[in-house]
């Protein structure tokens, strides 16, 4: 609502999902509607839109569907009446530099309140008073039980900044008969799925990249005609010399239509683009070869995930499972700092400590006779092609380069042996004359309170090893491993090992 005499706003980008228009001298501007249709605001550099009571979303839409949602299992969007004369957005001034940091979450993924209690403790507390100036849930909010959804934003909202969220795959009704009412929920409580906003001197494209099937759980990753054309004509009114980050929840390389998405982008060349959905984390580097126009390869995240492997995993001492991902990564969360063009991403591992950013693999007795055969392996959670790792034992002697490969974590497939060996033994004591799949997790029913199946170990690229030096003299030593990543991020680890 207008106070009385206020005046409104030129210049203002606001689109109706498909058009975009720019507002006149007195903030008016004209767009066409549908029976579902949701207008927004794209939200100017240095002002800012309201957040909801209880929640810290951004409110900077409008939301028109006359009839409201069909009958579903979770409640979609309620009537919302005919058109009013005017649809208004209010703005604030705010201060913005070109200095900021965001807060990225790979998926939350909470099936329930157990879950919700689970992000709390093992992210949230930890992230009491940070200075960003917001944060994003990267899709796959909860795990398709869409009644979880106000719990836990409710909960996320303790973090005081505002939050926004991008669709997932588990966001979304089963039981919706269109392919358009699939996202009801999650447009009655976060707003629309795709829309775009300018912080600093970032300009940010928020995706929904799920093609939902109507009724049924099966999903394909794309953008579909009408958000490309919102993409398209989103960039027509962006500057070639902004840094252009683009949030989805299915990788970019994944998506049937990325070419189309490339071409969009091939005259901007600050590109960056953060996405989740497989519970590992890897940086991606697109080039001609995967279809990029550019000569200067697109940087894609794939996000470490919130919930780990779906919360799985052996209970901890603080009572939530220890959750390893299944590239032996920790669950976690990003920080990306940007300044003007330039941005850097800051890996966290819940309940850690900020410098704890690899493990390391090593037995903890050697003979001597095997030090030649013995190699160390260093698993960078957030390395990439673009990390040097080195390493050196007891401080002497110049730092060993390690090399890269693609293989699975030694830690990782350790805890996951442990697990499976006792599913096993419990299957056995029981007379289970197959011990397939299906009777695994029947099984696992009677071990929730004691642990949760993690998934089977997979191959990641953030892994290298080195030969241990030899020889080494009888006795203890200490191998010290420090890695660089492409931001410039120096990090150190150590670990103890006895030759025999």
């Amino acid at each position: 609502m207008r106070d009385p005499g206020e005046k409104g706003l030129p210049n203002v980008l606001v689109s109706n999902g498909v058009d975009i228009v720019k507002t006149g001298a007195g903030g008016q501007y004209r767009l066409s509607a549908t029976d579902d249709t949701t207008f927004f605001v794209v939200k100017p550099a240095g002002w800012t839109t309201p957040t909801g009571p209880g929640n810290n979303i951004p409110r900077f839409y409008y939301i028109h569907k006359p009839k409201g949602s069909p009958a579903m299992k979770y409640a979609g969007v309620a009537p919302t009446g005919p058109l009013p004369a005017s649809i208004d957005f209010p703005l604030r001034r705010q201060k913005e530099s070109a200095r900021f940091r965001m807060i990225c979450f790979g998926d939350t993924q909470s099936r329930n309140i157990e879950e919700v209690e689970f992000v709390a403790h093992d992210l949230l507390e930890d992230l009491a008073g940070t200075d960003a100036a917001f944060g994003v849930t990267l899709g796959d909010i909860v795990f398709n039980d869409l009644s979880v959804f106000e719990p836990l934003v409710a909960m996320m909202s303790r973090m005081d900044i505002p939050w926004r969220y991008v669709p997932g795959n588990h966001d979304h009704h089963h039981d919706a008969p269109t392919p358009e009412n699939t996202d009801d929920a999650f447009e009655r409580v976060f707003g629309p799925p795709y829309y775009a906003f300018n912080y600093g001197k970032v300009h940010f494209i928020v995706l929904n990249d799920i093609r939902h099937e109507a009724g049924r759980e099966e999903y394909r990753g794309g953008l579909g005609e009408r958000q490309l054309a919102f993409v398209k004509n989103d960039l027509a009114h962006v500057s070639p010399d902004r840094l252009i980050v683009l949030l989805m929840h299915i990788p970019i390389h994944y998506l049937d239509d990325r070419t189309a998405l490339y071409e969009l982008l091939k005259d901007f060349p600050h590109t960056f683009s953060i996405s989740a959905h497989t519970h590992r984390q890897e940086h991606v580097f697109l080039g001609h070869a995967h279809g990029w126009p550019q000569s200067t390869p697109h940087h894609h995240l794939i996000n470490a995930t919130a919930c780990g492997s779906w919360w799985g995993g052996f209970f901890g001492e603080t009572g939530i499972p220890e959750t390893t991902m299944s590239d032996g990564a920790p669950n976690g969360y990003s920080i990306v700092s940007f300044d003007g063009t330039k941005y850097a991403v800051e890996f966290r591992a819940a309940q850690r400590p900020p410098d704890y950013q690899m493990s390391i693999s090593l037995p903890g007795r050697i003979a001597a006779a095997n030090l030649r055969a013995t190699q160390p392996v260093v698993n960078v959670f957030a390395g990439s092609s673009r990390s040097t790792v080195e390493m050196r034992v007891d401080g002497a002697g110049a730092w060993t380069p390690m090399q890269s490969f693609t293989g699975k974590d030694p830690y990782y497939c350790a805890l996951y042996g442990r697990q499976e060996f006792i599913v096993r033994k419990w299957a056995e004591a029981r007379g289970a004359k197959e011990i397939d799949d299906a009777f695994i997790r029947k099984t696992l029913n009677e071990f929730e309170d004691v642990f949760r199946r993690f998934p089977k170990p997979a191959d990641t690229p953030h892994l290298w090893r080195a030969n241990l030096p030899d020889p080494l003299a009888p006795g203890p030593h200490t191998l010290e491993v420090r890695t660089r990543d492409m931001f410039g991020q120096t990090y150190t680890a150590r670990r103890y090992f006895v030759v025999e």
